[in-house]
């Protein structure tokens, strides 16, 4: 009997189960490496059946390379952000496809990231590691407009502030200083940096040997309401033969080589400023909410399938990492947001959102009988609907419908009291 031979993920979770049956179902046993004693409170509960094995670090990375080793894995890399900087050192010491150590902290450290980009020539945003609130107030003042504050690591706009003046941007340090984060990890630092002005994409990429290729590119949607300045509230496909894709796709080369990404999946939200593109922040994974599986439905390809090929294919991958792209359906992924909040009894207007010509599913978050917060971040959010569609014009009138039934009739909602 032929054995089976293995690959191992660190720090698999829900988010990217996808990832793992995508090696599962090329015929390689996953052997799970949780980089935490505890899982991360954003990713309870979470059930690690159907791993060859589940192998806790403490700590002690003798130890845990020792283990991870006995399953002789064909290749090591990372489930999320969390577990980026064990997945590059239990790479690089079993001497497999690797990013290496190098800039693993600029792979994780939003401050690094952006100081990266500049030291190779890269354009990016001006910004201040913030270790004083006075300090961050004169920046603030120096650099004039609006300012991002936000925590050196964490996950999607954890913890994000937008800062219209400097007294708001040390309030806003004051109050992610020593605070937890999304990981449940208390926060080592803040970053501030100047807003951006311009169209935010998704450019989601996988790379082999340092070749890359952009799997999917979306255009985001943004909104101001419940006092969160730009809440994205959606993304769509952009088409095969726009001219931004060239323009994000030869920025985002440079971004993953400024940051020494020569293998596997990232994903970077980038800013179309009037200077040109600027990175907003990378996330050294596959994009979340499922993306992967909304980009197959547009191009029949996504970071899940030329992952595999990275890692286990690096002959086919370099051989095709150079076609062009072709979107045979648009897409869109659509994230309502409750102005209300109380216990939820039901979305009264949901039948209407399932009568629209690109429907594709809905994904819902907080169900019947669950209790509803005011959608401030990504972890609040109540549902995803998915669209899909042969014509863009129909997603876009689709997108928008949404957009205006989304309001206090789309919840029906025991009121807090």
């Amino acid at each position: 009997m032929q054995v089976r031979k293995s690959v191992a993920m660190v720090d698999v979770y829900a988010p990217t189960m996808r990832l793992m049956r995508g090696f599962a179902d090329a015929g390689y046993d996953v052997v799970r490496v949780q980089s935490t004693a505890e899982i991360p409170p954003a990713y309870r509960p979470f059930d690690a059946d159907g791993f060859a094995d589940n192998i806790v670090h403490y700590g002690q990375f003798d130890k845990t390379l020792e283990a991870v080793a006995k399953h002789e894995p064909v290749a090591v890399f990372t489930g999320g952000e969390l577990g980026i900087e064990l997945a590059d050192q239990l790479s690089e010491a079993l001497g497999l496809a690797t990013n290496g150590t190098t800039q693993s902290e600029a792979r994780r450290n939003k401050f690094a990231q952006a100081e990266a980009c500049r030291a190779a020539g890269v354009p990016a945003a001006r910004q201040l590691l913030v270790s004083d609130a006075d300090e961050l107030a004169a920046w603030h003042r120096s650099v004039g407009g609006r300012a991002v504050v936000k925590p050196i690591r964490s996950m999607g706009n954890d913890g994000v502030t937008f800062c219209d003046t400097p007294a708001e941007s040390a309030a806003a340090y004051r109050a992610l200083t020593g605070s937890l984060n999304t990981f449940g990890i208390r926060n080592e630092g803040v970053v501030a940096q100047e807003y951006l002005f311009g169209v935010e994409y998704a450019v989601d990429t996988v790379s082999c040997q340092g070749r890359h290729r952009v799997t999917d590119l979306w255009q985001y949607n943004k909104i101001g309401v419940n006092g969160v300045v730009d809440r994205m509230c959606g993304h769509f496909t952009i088409p095969a033969d726009a001219e931004v894709r060239t323009v994000l796709g030869e920025y985002a080369g440079a971004v993953l080589d400024a940051l020494g990404v020569r293998f596997g999946p990232a994903h970077l939200e980038i800013m179309l400023t009037p200077d040109g593109p600027r990175l907003v922040e990378g996330g050294f994974r596959i994009a979340g909410a499922d993306v992967p599986y909304y980009a197959a439905l547009a191009a029949g390809e996504s970071q899940i399938t030329w992952s595999v090929d990275a890692y286990l294919n690096p002959e086919r991958f370099l051989a095709q990492y150079q076609r062009p792209f072709r979107l045979t359906q648009h897409v869109a992924m659509v994230f309502p947001t409750s102005p209300v909040e109380g216990v939820l009894r039901s979305y009264p207007l949901l039948d209407q959102v399932r009568e629209l010509a690109s429907f594709h599913d809905v994904r819902m978050h907080y169900k019947p009988g669950d209790y509803l917060p005011k959608t401030v971040d990504n972890g609040t959010e109540p549902l995803i609907i998915g669209l899909v569609h042969p014509r863009a014009e129909v997603i876009a009138h689709d997108m928008a419908s949404i957009n205006y039934l989304d309001g206090p009739g789309f919840y029906d909602v025991e009121p807090t009291r």
